[in-house]
């Protein structure tokens, strides 16, 4: 059964987590079994509000752009199954936000018996606290209520992580209360035993020490745990997501052949295969500008810094086991924005509107981002250099073939043209340079293409630059770098 929801004035007394509970949710257990709850596991759990999901064509997870076809499908099947899973993929990939994202899968309030710190169910009681205070006060045990966010825990695998994190190790604080080692309360419990009923996950399990790993075995195997050779078996319900790096990549670690066998699935991540996902996320997930100064971006400059991101991944001079991650993508965006606020507020334009000399600065920010697989040092620059010039001029062809440029070129052969544009040139003068208050048809013509209003000297600045830049790729004008940028015929 899935609990009730709502929104109450106040707090119920007895509730455990986050948000607010209906103040009409059971108290005792003989009201809590009067209501029509039945007791059922956490993958049981998990399987009802997948299949709920299915029907009502509500995607697994909203807000990760570019699994629906791949990932998702795979991890619906893996929880349909029942198993335990490993997300497997490079850096970057979306793996913790999956896994995050899980929980909504989990019925928004449970019931447990109250003061339990296992969160033990009325019907599968796992401390003595709560089998003592059952057996002493039957149907009018008192029920707190937990919330689903309070029912997932992760771990980071660090080296120095150790068996009594995940599992549990003797309090010596309750040993010197005078209990005797014997005595199960003298346990503390670690994250797994306090996540029954509930969701774990082992983030970078590769790096988890091999003699830790074999404590995870009986978990997911028997589902049981057992404490300093404790006489005391858990029978924990949880469910257990990893994630990892391929082996190919993290040298750090491996995860042991048992730990591996007792996964049911493995779903694979990977990098946005279309530029239009690659954007998507970028605008999904970049940090907002400084407020009080509009921003306008154009598609095609969010495309470029897209494209760079997928010439990088393509190149053989840097390393793929790595990967290039679409953090790296989010990072260059907030970048390119900033340069253009940068120079909007410089020169005092209205409008911060990002162009092709914003994107250069990438170049050299780049570098501390992305290892190389490169004999000749020093080489780094050169190799993100080319991949931009690829990026701009993929952009060019994919949006401006066909569109007339001859007005441009006359400009330069007829006027012994000679256009300056940088980092810190506005708009307004480099367009001055060039077509003055007019708009050339051919510019037009450009900017429609494009996607960009006519009206915003910003937007037709941006256009411009990128007309130039591809020219000059195009090896129909020469550029000349000192500085700023400036081009002649």
């Amino acid at each position: 059964m899935t609990t009730p929801t709502g929104s109450p004035s106040a707090t119920t007394p007895g509730a455990t987590g986050a948000g607010r509970i209906p103040p009409d949710l059971p108290a005792t257990l003989g009201a809590l079994r009067a209501s029509g709850w039945e007791d059922r596991t956490v993958m049981e759990e998990l399987r009802a509000n997948l299949v709920a999901r299915l029907r009502d064509d509500r995607p697994l997870v909203a807000d990760v752009v570019g699994f629906a076809d791949s990932v998702l499908p795979d991890l619906e099947r893996a929880l349909l199954a029942g198993h335990d899973l490993i997300l497997l993929g490079e850096r970057g990939q979306a793996k913790t936000r999956i896994v995050r994202r899980l929980v909504e899968l989990l019925d928004e309030w449970m019931p447990v018996v109250a003061g339990c710190e296992l969160h033990s169910s009325p019907d599968r009681p796992l401390t003595p606290h709560a089998r003592t205070l059952l057996a002493d006060h039957g149907d009018d045990t008192p029920i707190e209520w937990v919330h689903r966010e309070a029912r997932f825990n992760e771990k980071l695998a660090t080296p120095d992580t150790a068996v009594a994190d995940l599992i549990g190790d003797v309090d010596p604080i309750k040993v010197a209360e005078g209990r005797h080692l014997s005595d199960e309360g003298t346990i503390h419990f670690g994250l797994l035993p306090r996540t029954n009923r509930g969701l774990f996950s082992m983030n970078e399990l590769p790096d988890l020490p091999e003699r830790i790993q074999v404590s995870l075995l009986n978990v997911l195997e028997e589902r049981d745990v057992q404490i300093r050779g404790y006489p005391v078996r858990l029978d924990l319900d949880v469910v257990l997501v990893a994630t990892a790096n391929p082996d190919d990549y993290t040298n750090r670690g491996r995860i042991i052949s048992p730990l591996k066998d007792r996964f049911g699935s493995q779903v694979r991540t990977h990098y946005p295969t279309t530029i239009a996902d690659e954007v998507a996320i970028v605008r999904q997930e970049a940090s907002p500008p400084p407020t009080g100064i509009p921003v306008l971006v154009p598609d095609f400059m969010d495309e470029v810094v897209a494209r760079l991101t997928h010439q990088l991944r393509a190149s053989d001079e840097v390393n793929q086991r790595s990967g290039v991650s679409v953090r790296f993508t989010i990072g260059a965006h907030e970048t390119m924005v900033a340069g253009a606020v940068r120079r909007a507020v410089r020169l005092g334009e209205s409008t911060a509107v990002p162009r092709i000399a914003d994107v250069w600065p990438l170049v050299s920010s780049a570098q501390g981002r992305i290892e190389f697989d490169t004999l000749d040092e020093g080489r780094e620059e050169d190799i993100v250099a080319m991949a931009l010039r690829r990026a701009i001029l993929e952009t060019w062809r994919a949006h401006l073939t066909g569109v007339d440029v001859h007005w441009l070129l006359e400009r330069f052969d007829d006027e012994d043209l000679e256009v300056v544009t940088g980092a810190l040139v506005g708009a307004r003068d480099l367009l001055d340079q060039v077509v003055g208050d007019a708009r050339p048809d051919g510019l037009v013509d450009a900017m429609s293409a494009l996607g960009v209003s006519a009206e915003d000297p910003g937007a037709a600045a941006s256009v411009l630059e990128l007309l130039l830049e591809g020219l000059h790729l195009g090896r129909r004008l020469s550029k000349d770098v000192d500085g700023d940028s400036y081009f002649t015929a």
